[in-house]
Order: C-alpha cells, then sequence, then structure tokens
C-alpha cells in the first residue's frame, strides 16, 4: 500500500510543481496532455466557424453574413480544423503519449526537440488566432492563387506564417517518431512484433517529413512573391498560378493519410481488444500502411482534372487514385475478418469503431466517384466534394480520435469514465454525422457549389437537414468534453488493464509513472496474443 501510495505521488500527473513544471517538462506523457488541451481549443474554434456557417445556409438567402464575412467563416474552419486540429490529433496527442509506452521505452529519442514542437505550434496557433481578430482571410483554406496573390498581403501574411510555423512542430514530431522506433524498441519487439499504432505512426512520420517541407516552401514562395514581386505565381509577373495547385497537392492530399493513416492504428488496437483476437493478416494490414503512405504522393493530380490537364494525364492519375484505395480496402476487408466470429463486446471505444466502419467506407467509395474523370467534371467543387471530405475527415479521423481518447483514457488519467452516457455519444456523432452530410451528397450531384452563402430555394429542405444533424453532432462532441472532464474528480479509479487488452502500455501502471518503466521489459510474444475463443477455435478446425 505505502509503495502504492509513493507511485501515485510521483504520477506525470502531479502538479504539485506548477504550471512551470508542465511548461518545461521533456516528458512525453504531459506532452501529450499539454497537444491534448491545445488541440481541444482549436477544435472548438474551428466548430464556432462551422456553427455560423451552417446557420447561415438554414435560408436560402444570404441574411446572416456578408459575401466577404461568409468567405472568412468557411476558410478559417477550413484552416483551423485541418492544419491545427486534424493533421496533429491523433499523433501529437495519442503517438506522443503511447508509442514509447508501446515499444518499451522511458520517453521519445529528443524529449527536448518534443517539446519545442509544441510551442511550435502554439505560437503558429497564436499566428492564426491573431488573424481572426484582426478580420480573417478569404482565400479558402488552400490559399490558391490568384486569391492569395491578390488579396491584402496583410490578411495573407498572418495565417500563411501560421501554418508555415506549424509545419515545423509536423516534421519535428514524425523525426522523434521515426529515429523512436527504429532506436527504442525493447529486446525481442521485432517488426512484425510491434503494434499496429506504431506502424501506422511510423508511415505517417515518413509522409510528414517528406511532405510538410513542399507545403512549407509553396507557403514562402507565395510571401516572396508578395513581399519582392518575384513571379512565381501571378501571371502578370510572368508566373504560372498552376504551379502553385500542384505544389499545394502535393502535399495536401499525402496530409489525408497524415490524418488517416493513425486513425487506422487506433481502429486496430481497438478491434483486436473487443473482439479477443489477433488481427486478421498482421503482415498485411501493417505493409499495407507503408503503401498508402507511398502511394499517397502519386495520385495529387485528381485534384486538377479541369485545371489544364492534359487527357492523358488525368487517366494516369485516375488510375493511380483508384490503386492507392486497395490498402484501404485491405485494412478494412482485415478489420471485418477479425471481427468474424470474434468474442465482440459494445464498450464505447467499440462503437466509435462501428461508426468509423460506416463512415469511413462511403468516404472512401465516393473518393472513387472523384477519382473519375468524367464524374468528377459534374461534381468537382459541389457540395458532393464537401460531403466525401468530411465522411473521411470527420466520420473518419474525428471518429477514430474520439474511439482512441476513449480506450486509453483510463490510461492516461488514471479514471474510469461514465459507459452509457459515452455510448449515446457515440451513437449521437454517427446519427448526427449521417444527418449532416449524407444531404450534402445530394446537394452537389443536383449541382449546389460549395462556398456559396445563398442558393436555389428548391436546395433548402437538404440544407435544413444538414443543419438540423449539425446540432445532433455538436451535442455529441460536447456530450465527451462534459462526462471526461467530470470523470478527472467523480471517476473511478483506473486499474493497470481495464479492458483486458495486450501491449506494454497495459503493463504499467494508469497513470503511468515518468519514467514508465522501471526496468526495460522483453517481448517474447506476437502482437495481439489474445486467448483463443471457442468460436475462433471452432473457425480453425
Amino acid at each position: 500500500m505505502e509503495t502504492e501510495t509513493k507511485k501515485k505521488r510521483v504520477t506525470y500527473l502531479n502538479v504539485a510543481h506548477g504550471v512551470k513544471s508542465w511548461l518545461f517538462t521533456v516528458d512525453h506523457k504531459r506532452i501529450g496532455l499539454l497537444y491534448l488541451v491545445s488541440i481541444t481549443l482549436m477544435f472548438m474554434l474551428g466548430s464556432f466557424f462551422a456553427v455560423l456557417i451552417r446557420t447561415e445556409l438554414l435560408t436560402p438567402a444570404g441574411d446572416l453574413m456578408s459575401s466577404d464575412n461568409y468567405n472568412k467563416m468557411f476558410t478559417m474552419h477550413g484552416i483551423v480544423m485541418v492544419f491545427f486540429f486534424l493533421i496533429p490529433s491523433i499523433p501529437a496527442v495519442l503517438g506522443n503519449f503511447l508509442i514509447p509506452l508501446m515499444i518499451g521505452a522511458k520517453d521519445l529519442a529528443f524529449p527536448r526537440i518534443n517539446l519545442l514542437s509544441w510551442y511550435i505550434y502554439v505560437i503558429g496557433g497564436c499566428f492564426t488566432m491573431w488573424a481572426v481578430i484582426t478580420g480573417g482571410i478569404d482565400t479558402g483554406w488552400t490559399f490558391y492563387t490568384p486569391y492569395s496573390t491578390t488579396a491584402s498581403i496583410s490578411k495573407v501574411l498572418v495565417p500563411a506564417i501560421g501554418v508555415f510555423i506549424t509545419g515545423f512542430s509536423s516534421i519535428l514530431t514524425g523525426l522523434n517518431f521515426i529515429v523512436t522506433i527504429h532506436r527504442m524498441r525493447a529486446p525481442g519487439l521485432t517488426w512484425f512484433r510491434l503494434p499496429l499504432f506504431v506502424w501506422a505512426h511510423y508511415a505517417t512520420s515518413v509522409i510528414m517529413i517528406l511532405g510538410t517541407p513542399v507545403v512549407a516552401v509553396t507557403i514562402l514562395l507565395v510571401g516572396l512573391e508578395r513581399g519582392l514581386g518575384l513571379g512565381i505565381f501571378d501571371p502578370k509577373l510572368g508566373g504560372d498560378p498552376i504551379l502553385f495547385q500542384h505544389l499545394f497537392w502535393f502535399y495536401s492530399h499525402p496530409a489525408v493519410y497524415i490524418m488517416i493513416l493513425p486513425s487506422m492504428g487506433v481502429i486496430s488496437e481497438i478491434i483486436c481488444c473487443f473482439s479477443r483476437k489477433r488481427i486478421f493478416g498482421y503482415g498485411f494490414v501493417a505493409c499495407s500502411s507503408m503503401a498508402i503512405a507511398m502511394l499517397g504522393f502519386l495520385v495529387w493530380g485528381h485534384h486538377m482534372f479541369v485545371s489544364t490537364q492534359s487527357t492523358y494525364t488525368a487517366l494516369i492519375f485516375s488510375v493511380l487514385s483508384m490503386a492507392v484505395a486497395i490498402p484501404s480496402a485491405v485494412k478494412v476487408f482485415n478489420w471485418t475478418a477479425t471481427l468474424y466470429k470474434g468474442s465482440i463486446s459494445f464498450e464505447a471505444p467499440m462503437m466509435y469503431v462501428f461508426g468509423f466502419l460506416g463512415l469511413f467506407t462511403i468516404g472512401g467509395l465516393t473518393g472513387l466517384f472523384l477519382a473519375s474523370v468524367g464524374l468528377d467534371v459534374h461534381v468537382h467543387d459541389t457540395y458532393f466534394v464537401v460531403a466525401h471530405f468530411h465522411y473521411i475527415m470527420v466520420g473518419g479521423a474525428l471518429m477514430a480520435y474520439l474511439g482512441g481518447i476513449h480506450f486509453w483514457w483510463p490510461k492516461i488519467t488514471g479514471k474510469m469514465y461514465a459507459e452509457w452516457p459515452a455510448r449515446i455519444a457515440a451513437v449521437l456523432v454517427f446519427l448526427g454525422f449521417n444527418l449532416t452530410f449524407y444531404p450534402q451528397f445530394l446537394l452537389g450531384y443536383a449541382g449546389m457549389p460549395r462556398r456559396y452563402h445563398f442558393y436555389p430555394e428548391e436546395f433548402q429542405i437538404l440544407n435544413v437537414f444538414s443543419t438540423a444533424g449539425a446540432t445532433i453532432l455538436g451535442l455529441g462532441y460536447i456530450m465527451p468534453l462534459c462526462y471526461l472532464l467530470w470523470s478527472l474528480r467523480h471517476g473511478k479509479d483506473a486499474p493497470a488493464n481495464p479492458w483486458l487488452a495486450t501491449g506494454l502500455e497495459w503493463k504499467v501502471d494508469s497513470p503511468p509513472t515518468p519514467h514508465n518503466f522501471e526496468s526495460t521489459p522483453t517481448v517474447d510474444e506476437e502482437a495481439y496474443n489474445y486467448p483463443v475463443t471457442p468460436a475462433a477455435e471452432a473457425q480453425s478446425v
């Protein structure tokens, strides 16, 4: 009892040393929590812009905001949600917290660089907040030229600098993960014994390091053109605006996988735990993460089918875009096979997994529509694209993020949350999401352009459904914030392994001590070595 009490006194959650101990910490777990707070604040800001957008679209007339203000709302919504929430959410929060624990290390390879990456993220976020306070930006979250090269330089420069700075946070995080996974694995933890969560973050880190410098340089070139009058993207100066699109999407399509690959790692962990089975086709699922990372760099042109691309080039990008769906389909089929005849239980994390499978599958299949040149030309820049993007990013990445937070919350905080409110929240998010975004497929196919704040009256009923769904979705997001915070004070103490899961992170205290392991563990078994269930045993016979 005395030993247990001493351990509790030295957990990373101990705030006896005050704010200074948090701001100068090099403990990967505390840094993960700093990211959690920062990213949650940015999510709330981006959600506020979304509320204004959906409220405006409740009626056909643009009666809540002017055209300029509406342009600023969807621009700031996109910038905040993509660059400051979706891209860093799982790697910065769950990746930071869990990767050293999962591989038997006491910290990441470069603890001070890890802290620096959080400071860089905060500084970039401050620039973005300053842009909001000083009037916003209306170029769209892609900073497309000629919008970004003709708008007021003071409006473009501040958020562009924010995104530019934040990119270095991703680069440093990816570098830290790669070195840690290569050099600090516990004895016996071979590559094909690694948790799939670690495989997913390794593939994501490769994209961060190879892709992020491209968008950083692209935004820097916009600033140099505006400041020095160089002819890079502006035709008046001898530049080419299409070059910007090539550079931007060369990063930004792989960036989709920065958001979704870590989500796939989360889903693999939860499915194995709550079906009590080893993942079906472990090697295929692990290698498919690397395949997605590599193929993701070859498909940027499908964003530019209507941007002066030749027919033959469009055909090549169309085929490649369909090919990248294959490793994603491998994961979905293997997850489904893992669930088959498993001993499935329906705790809150698993509820989010089922939501993910439904929403991500719809998002992936509609991505094939957009990879088809003829259909893409018809629905390009319509609400069909908005719906597809959100089914992947919100329906996929955010569902997995919430599932992961619920799954590892007892390990992170040492407290259990209330199960039934968590299940209800998962159902509300799933139902609210479909009611919000499925009507937008119909709107887009019927021809409603995105980024318009007024529209023909015949589109109103679908927009009313979409706004009503957003209300339910918002409630589903508010509930976890309430009961998770409630659990910090009133929740039951969590045991080391409340879900009876496999993995090194479940073999340390909840919450872990600052250095994770008293001695370096040794791994002598395969990943996800769950006891064979009677159903699985009968299947093998």
